[in-house]
């Protein structure tokens, strides 16, 4: 049982945390543009796997482990930021192959895969978890970790409702789009590139973090 008092402020906390720009939204946009509509759904799936575990982790007291260490997010969110630069150095180099009309798309498992790893290093989502879900539960409404999969879930619904739509509505406008080995090519570099420049930040911040 949640706090009704609590409650408001925490769906608009998730709403915020939704719908900002992050690593989740740039891997389903730019998977949605290059492969269509499915992918981008495939994707929003891949994520909401990823914030069950999420989930159970937070239940499980990761939550104050990375409150009690703040070493382990910054770990979190370097491991993140090479994992993105990978991701930017895969898709930049399939360039040439998504020019080629006859190329071979990935399979949905790798798309589904992908998304997953993506989220579970996404350190906006474990910053959340870490210092804000906890702070909506609230004695008396019973034992603590059932409040935290409430929360978790409700977080993870929503975010999987978002990341289809803007899976969707990227896979249209993905497929209005593609009319040739220019435009493809351009999608592919600018996925690329968006993933680039998210890897930068997130190994900056992170550099960041361990100085004294």
């Amino acid at each position: 049982m949640l706090d009704p008092g609590l409650l408001p402020a925490y769906l608009a906390a998730v709403l915020v945390i939704t719908v900002a720009p992050g690593p989740d939204a740039a891997y389903i946009v730019a998977v949605a543009l290059d492969r269509g509509p499915r992918a981008g759904v495939v994707s929003a799936a891949g994520m909401a796997l990823g914030m069950v575990v999420h989930v159970t982790a937070a239940a499980l007291g990761l939550a104050v482990l990375v409150q009690a260490n703040p070493g382990v997010l910054t770990s979190i969110q370097a491991a993140g930021g090479l994992y993105l630069g990978w991701l930017s150095l895969t898709t930049l180099r399939a360039w040439r192959a998504s020019a080629d009309p006859s190329h071979d798309a990935p399979p949905d498992r790798r798309v589904f895969g992908r998304a997953v790893l993506t989220n579970l290093l996404n350190p906006k989502i474990v910053l959340f978890f870490a210092a804000f879900l906890p702070r909506f539960t609230s004695p008396g409404h019973g034992p603590l970790q059932i409040q935290l999969l409430t929360l978790g879930f409700i977080f993870l619904l929503l975010g999987l409702f978002w990341d289809s739509a803007i899976g969707l509505f990227a896979g249209r406008l993905g497929s209005s789009l593609v009319r040739g080995r220019r435009t493809a090519t351009t999608l592919n570099v600018i996925a690329g590139v968006t993933f680039g420049v998210l890897a930068l930040a997130l190994l900056a911040d992170a550099l960041v973090r361990t100085l004294p």
